[in-house]
């Protein structure tokens, strides 16, 4: 039997499984992992997994296997899987968290599947409408912007934007250490009576309350980046969106970077001289360091894996999952929900 801390995974989920899965948990185990206990049931199909164990010895002295060969491919629909994956190495790894085996699952596979089977399976807290996908990027000050939600709801309204910024600052704070961080309602602008109806109702809910949250008002694309705030709120389509821009941006300088820097002879030779600077660089546009998007509103934990992701990437996927898992970020964020929707029956709040 394992002990420690218990990490479900979902080990055929992503496009390069199961090979960048259990690369992702050794490099995990080797370098950012190795003092802390956690451990691994792996859901997947035993006879792949286990010469790919043979070569990750942390990994298999830490894990044990349940198998199926049974799997969700990255291009079921949300409405397909749920009817035809149950019993896969994705439903398995949700499972295990729903039945108490685990404290967090992790899948790089297919999202709409995934936050269906995590939906399904560990339902939406009390008076939570909708969960909410919750994604980090680096900004300008060297830490991160949360951002929700970024694709688990296309549409959203007042009540399910005002639930989000309770859901975000509560997980940044249980990741990031910060007491009060700000919150910021994503807009086109900053001025008072900017925005569609739905904005400007969940701004004046969040301006009303009384609840302690360091809301800071309506904040713009590039304060994302910025830093200006550390939660930023939106609906799914706009947050995925951002985030979809943010990643190709990111790719789009460093190929930039890349192409100057080793244009010619003499910008090879400054490159050389500026090695540690361009190493920090690079560092800070790897979106593997970022990797890792929250369910946010579950009766569990559940993070989603970019699905092209490397082992460097999956590691950070881990390292978000413990994180949380390590927290008593679930009984924080039921009182800050109970405490909001006391307030909205009191105040009577309208979406």
């Amino acid at each position: 039997m394992l002990d420690g801390l218990i990490i479900s995974i979902d080990a055929m989920g992503g496009d390069e499984s199961p090979d960048i899965v259990i690369k992702g948990i050794e490099y995990f185990l080797t370098h950012e992992g190795e003092g802390r206990r956690a451990r691994f049931l792996l859901h997947g199909d035993a006879e792949l997994l286990a010469p790919l164990l043979d070569t990750a010895p942390r990994t298999r002295e830490r894990s044990e296997v349940f198998h199926t060969d049974k799997t969700v491919s990255m291009e079921d629909k949300p409405s397909q899987a749920l009817r035809k994956g149950k019993g896969s190495s994705m439903w398995n790894s949700v499972a295990a968290v729903k039945g108490g085996r685990a404290g967090v699952v992790v899948s790089a596979g297919n999202t709409g599947a995934f936050m269906a089977m995590s939906k399904l399976q560990l339902r939406a807290k009390q008076g939570v409408q909708r969960p909410a996908l919750a994604a980090s990027w680096p900004n300008m000050s060297g830490k991160m912007t949360v951002v929700l939600d970024v694709g688990a709801n296309v549409e959203c309204d007042a009540a399910q934007l005002t639930e989000f910024a309770i859901l975000g600052e509560a997980y940044f704070r249980a990741i990031y250490g910060e007491e009060r961080p700000s919150v910021g309602l994503l807009n086109v602008g900053t001025e008072e009576g900017k925005g569609n109806a739905v904005v400007k109702i969940a701004h004046e809910r969040l301006s009303q309350s009384q609840l302690g949250l360091n809301y800071k008002g309506f904040v713009e694309g590039y304060d994302i980046s910025q830093g200006n705030v550390d939660v930023v709120v939106t609906d799914g389509f706009t947050g995925n969106v951002a985030l979809k821009t943010a990643e190709g941006t990111a790719k789009l300088v460093d190929s930039l970077v890349k192409t100057a820097l080793l244009g010619n002879i003499w910008s090879k030779f400054t490159s050389a001289l500026n090695s540690i600077a361009l190493r920090r660089l690079r560092k800070g546009l790897d979106p593997r360091r970022v990797n890792g998007a929250v369910f946010l509103g579950l009766n569990g934990i559940a993070v989603k894996s970019h699905g092209g992701t490397d082992a460097i990437g999956f590691s950070n996927a881990l390292n978000i999952a413990i994180g949380l898992a390590e927290t008593d970020f679930q009984g924080a964020l039921d009182e800050r929900l109970n405490a909001l929707h006391d307030e909205d029956d009191n105040i009577g709040f309208i979406t």
